[in-house]
């Protein structure tokens, strides 16, 4: 069949359609195009392929010239099938004089016709076309071929019709079009916005598949994109604040881009804007700090006023939609602002390479207290009914990041505000898996409508920890804490979160949140025994949370990586044994006597004798693992170090087992092989408190000392009070 025969086919099929226009009124009624009955027909009595393929094309032209329903075009495809079509996509022989792509746009009007019943759009003969119908989105030919455009159009109609199915992207997506479909936008030809209308919508349904099978590509149209953006001097760059936010990357993003976005975000938001113009931009400047900090932000004058227009920027919308009651609050601008905040809160707390000037930070500290004064306002309005909406918990958020670092202000509204935060906090513990989707709703909301790279923290106790910790030490806020029963809360999701970390678990992939959150419940633990030693002896939790620690320190302490962790449990099961002693769990049991030998090891292991180039003797050193780690872990020792010594007059059975364990004369011999010169004072007089009380409480402790040079050791170091107890009998 020639061209000339197509062509006359076409013309038949005008003449059909202009003809349908004078039917008979019934034909109408009954709701059927007379026409394309006409054409299916002869789709039917086709003989070969030359006359089904001229009955086809009638077809397609009947179809393309009005609107048809859902049954009429389902009775096409009962006429038409899939073979057929299939045919003409695959086939690379056209008829002679024809050009090779005309076969393949029939295919295509044809699948576009189908894809229009969504259960077709879903059917496997539709789904394996996929990478077919990809490769034409890309392929070259005359950009004025009108034939060429139609096609493209209804390749763009099939595959956002199986977009829009349940499992359509993920087989677009395994199908190389993410590929195709940036290779088509960055070609700027006929239809290349109809790519990025479609990828926008593939990286919405399916992120990170579509990052994992088109990275490169993704990346090229963030790089085309960036530039746009920074280079518009137009609306578009408002609408490019929209589209941006889906295309960052959930790994690093090119450093190109960075500088392109931040550029064009400054000339943006330096403007004065209307609040249509300005939240995208404020929206994308919050996606960009959750994704890399204040990375994306350069070093010098002009980054530190960015930054710093940046956070005045999003105080002023925080205030603007919480201080006014009854007012319809943005919850997406607001939640973006929130994420501002946040950066500024970091910015400002940064001792080393901050971007910012300390009168920047005092200015900024300033205006984020008026702020985070709204945001308690607002808390103070919500009802129980409210308490599971995903603003709310980014509210408790960014209430969370201010009181970690700035406890101290805001002390009376915050007071105020506590009986809340409790009752906040245990309704989304007590529901984990509602919390944890929480987390994922305002993440969704603060960034982007796509989920971004890393999860914010799942649960609202765990934001409030750090500001728990600096509240407890002081006498009101402490008071309102106990009295709302945040000790027992915090003991329960303490052990949950223990939970874990215990074999079974592959800590090996656990978030580095479980054990910062474990070990800020230590150090809040920590002020309740110091400042609130009664509510230790009398409340059950602690007694289920001191035999937890006796159980898992054994264990814990042998594990690499995990000291730290370990010092606070150590020193927190010493501490709380001191008010515990007359348990029955402390009188010499399996498991006390483990914890025991476990705190011993740790407390034991911290310093070795080290020579030194050109000197007889050794000095006294860190050991290796404590090395690194030592700033954060010699409060906990010298602690720990003391709450040893006073549990060794409280429980009779210890000294003895500290001698079991060699830890006195160990430590002794430590003593003599160092030069006195090299251990600090303090460390003198931890060292000394130990080993003079293990003396006092058991004589063969005291005879193994004084085989081990005690007395003399205790001269050298001018330790008194162990000469005095080493001379009696």
């Amino acid at each position: 069949m020639s061209c000339c025969d197509l062509a006359a086919a076409g013309q038949l099929g005008k003449a059909g359609i202009m003809a349908s226009d004078c039917e008979p009124a019934l034909n109408q009624a009954e709701g059927r195009n007379p026409t394309l009955e006409r054409y299916l027909g002869a789709l039917r009595e086709a003989k070969n392929d030359s006359e089904q393929f001229a009955a086809l094309l009638l077809v397609t032209k009947a179809v393309k010239a009005g609107d048809i329903d859902a049954k009429t075009r389902r009775r096409i495809f009962d006429a038409v099938g899939f073979t057929f079509p299939n045919r003409l996509l695959t086939t690379k022989e056209a008829p002679d004089g024809c050009p090779d792509h005309v076969l393949r746009a029939l295919g295509v009007a044809l699948l576009a016709c189908f894809c229009s019943d969504p259960e077709l759009a879903a059917h496997p003969q539709v789904l394996n076309k996929i990478p077919i119908l990809s490769t034409f989105l890309t392929a070259r030919g005359d950009p004025d071929d009108a034939a060429r455009r139609s096609m493209i159009d209804d390749t763009y109609q099939c595959l956002t019709a199986v977009a829009g199915t349940p499992r359509g992207p993920r087989h677009l997506i395994a199908g190389g079009t993410v590929s195709a479909l940036c290779q088509a936008y960055l070609g700027h030809g006929y239809g290349f916005d109809q790519a990025l209308a479609l990828l926008v919508g593939l990286l919405a349904a399916a992120e990170t598949q579509c990052w994992k099978e088109g990275e490169p590509d993704l990346l090229a149209v963030l790089r085309g994109l960036s530039e746009d953006f920074q280079k518009a001097e137009d609306a578009s760059k408002f609408e490019l604040c929209q589209l941006l936010p889906l295309f960052l990357p959930p790994t690093t993003v090119p450093s190109e881009c960075l500088r392109d976005l931040q550029a064009g975000l400054a000339r943006i938001l330096g403007s004065k804007l209307s609040s249509w113009q300005r939240n995208p931009a404020l929206k994308l400047a919050a996606r960009l700090a959750h994704a890399c900090g204040s990375d994306w932000i350069p070093a010098g004058s002009s980054g530190s006023k960015f930054l710093a227009l940046l956070v005045n920027l999003a105080c002023v919308e925080v205030r603007l939609a919480l201080e006014e009651t009854g007012t319809e609050v943005k919850e997406d601008v607001v939640t973006a602002c929130y994420a501002l905040m946040e950066l500024g809160i970091q910015e400002c707390t940064r001792c080393e390479q901050s971007l910012l000037k300390e009168p920047q930070k005092v200015q900024l500290v300033s205006v984020m207290k008026e702020a985070i004064g709204a945001v308690i306002h607002y808390l103070q309005q919500v009802g129980p009914e409210k308490q599971k909406e995903p603003f709310v918990f980014a509210s408790v958020r960014i209430l969370g990041a201010w009181l970690a670092e700035e406890a101290s202000s805001l002390r009376k509204e915050v007071c105020q505000l506590l009986p809340f935060l409790v009752r906040y906090a245990k309704t989304l513990y007590e529901e984990a898996e509602e919390a944890s989707d929480l987390s994922q709703q305002v993440a969704t909301l603060a960034i982007s409508p796509t989920t971004p790279g890393a999860t914010w923290p799942g649960d609202a106790l765990r934001l409030l920890l750090p500001g728990w910790c600096h509240l407890t030490v002081e006498d009101g806020p402490r008071e309102i804490l106990i009295k709302e029963g945040a000790p027992s809360l915090l003991c329960k999701y303490f052990l949950q979160q223990w939970e874990l970390t215990s074999p079974g678990h592959d800590t090996s992939v656990l978030p580095d949140s479980v054990e910062i959150s474990l070990q800020t419940c230590c150090h809040i633990f920590l002020n309740l025994v110091v400042t609130a030693p009664g509510l230790i002896k009398r409340d059950a939790c602690f007694t289920s949370l001191m035999n937890t620690l006796m159980a898992s320190l054994p264990a814990l302490v042998q594990q690499q990586g995990r000291l730290l962790l370990a010092a606070n449990v150590a020193t927190l099961g010493l501490l709380m044994a001191r008010l515990l002693s007359t348990s029955p769990a402390l009188q010499g049991t399996p498991a006390s006597r483990g914890f025991f030998a476990a705190a011993i090891l740790f407390l034991s292991q911290s310093h070795v004798a080290r020579a030194t180039p050109g000197s007889e003797q050794a000095v006294l050193a860190l050991s290796p693992d404590y090395e690194g780690i030592w700033a954060d872990l010699q409060e906990l020792w010298f602690l720990g170090m003391q709450a040893f010594t006073g549990c060794v007059p409280l429980l009779p059975w210890l000294a003895p087992a500290a001698l079991r364990s060699r830890w006195p004369q160990e430590l002794l011999q430590l003593l003599g092989s160092v030069s006195p010169n090299s251990v600090k004072p303090e460390m003198v007089a931890a060292y000394q408190g130990v080993l003079v009380e293990l003396a006092r409480a058991n004589r063969l402790c005291r005879e193994a000392m004084r085989l081990q040079a005690g007395e003399e050791t205790a001269s050298h170091y001018h330790m008194a009070a162990l000469e005095q107890c080493l001379a009696e009998p």
